[in-house]
């Protein structure tokens, strides 16, 4: 007898709700991006689901044919964890915005981080509130004017990436809007990442904060700009593939391959699954125009997940307990005749 193995196309991943974004909002990329890699992994609708806060990027379950909950403000984390740790099964997907993650949700975040809980979070940045109209965000650049800081803001902003590997995060990516392939190669990484893998996703919000990241994201400019890291390879970049990154003095340095008798064998090799953190946090902090800005997987590091650190712990307590059914139950409690 012949086995047909199930194949899926992103058509089985949209629903048939009308996309209700802003025209040229970063979030339509990620939503089909995220439809396209969910078909390159196999996995059926009916074993995804898809969780969500309160802001923009928090509608994008609507737009999924999977299982999905529109929750509320910075709760997201609380219900996917949850999910998760109830239906270990399920592929687990965590959209949220630098608002809702970062602000009202910024308890939720660092302790699902920490817990290390397979779920993956689709972290949307486009350093803005947009929902609520352009007011400042966690993410915001100090001295922005916006909405509710018209002299500009004096806050400093929060980087998901410090925020992530100071709980101790096993996984983060980084990934632009509008270069959809690595976005993708990113998401297909962090799904298959066992634990939280925490992606940050570059969007422009055309509306309250257009060209947020203009710096990295026009075409022509990118490749000298940024930087896509993969584990194993070195970390090269350049429109003609000849910069690339060295450690001098113990920091991170920008260098031309072919100059100053640099040569390829030079240039630094990425080891996501580095357990020591340092490295990656200096990739990730890295900020233009001296360094390129670090997209990819940033940190992949193998270490015990919540999940099975539950079962674990269910399964050696049975084995060391006495009740084995209800009625072992009944007997060990106190009794009492009247």
């Amino acid at each position: 007898m012949e086995t047909k193995i199930l194949t899926y196309t992103a058509k089985d991943f949209k629903s048939d709700q009308q996309v209700r974004w802003c025209p040229g909002c970063g979030d339509y990329a990620i939503v089909n991006s995220l439809q396209k890699v969910m078909a390159d992994l196999g996995v059926p609708p009916h074993k995804t689901a898809v969780i969500s806060g309160i802001g923009c990027s928090s509608r994008l379950p609507y737009y999924m044919k999977t299982y999905g909950f529109h929750t509320i403000h910075g709760r997201g984390a609380a219900i996917a964890t949850g999910v998760k740790a109830a239906n270990p099964d399920l592929t687990v997907w965590q959209i949220t915005g630098d608002g809702d993650c970062l602000a009202i949700g910024g308890n939720h975040f660092i302790h699902s981080v920490r817990r290390n809980i397979d779920i993956n979070v689709l972290l949307f940045n486009n350093q803005i509130y947009g929902l609520t109209k352009g007011q400042y965000s966690p993410t915001t650049l100090k001295g922005k004017v916006t909405n509710s800081s018209p002299y500009g803001t004096i806050e400093e902003p929060f980087r998901p990436a410090e925020l992530t590997m100071g709980a101790r995060g096993t996984f983060f990516g980084r990934l632009l809007d509008v270069d959809l392939k690595n976005a993708q190669q990113v998401m297909l990484e962090a799904a298959k990442h066992k634990g939280t893998s925490v992606v940050e996703c570059l969007v422009n919000c055309v509306i309250f904060n257009d060209g947020a990241h203009g710096y990295l994201a026009e075409r022509n400019t990118r490749p000298d700009r940024t930087v896509f890291l993969e584990h194993g390879k070195p970390m090269i970049y350049g429109v003609n593939r000849d910069k690339g990154l060295i450690l001098e003095n113990g920091r991170l340095k920008a260098v031309t391959i072919g100059e100053n008798g640099i040569t390829e064998a030079d240039i630094l090799v990425h080891n996501a699954e580095d357990p020591n953190p340092t490295l990656h946090w200096e990739l990730a902090m890295m900020q233009g125009p001296d360094l390129p800005i670090a997209l990819g997987v940033i940190r992949a590091v193998r270490a015990e997940t919540y999940n099975d650190a539950l079962d674990k712990q269910i399964e050696e307590v049975k084995a060391k307990s006495k009740i084995k059914c209800f009625d072992d139950l009944v007997d060990n409690l106190e009794q009492w005749e009247i």
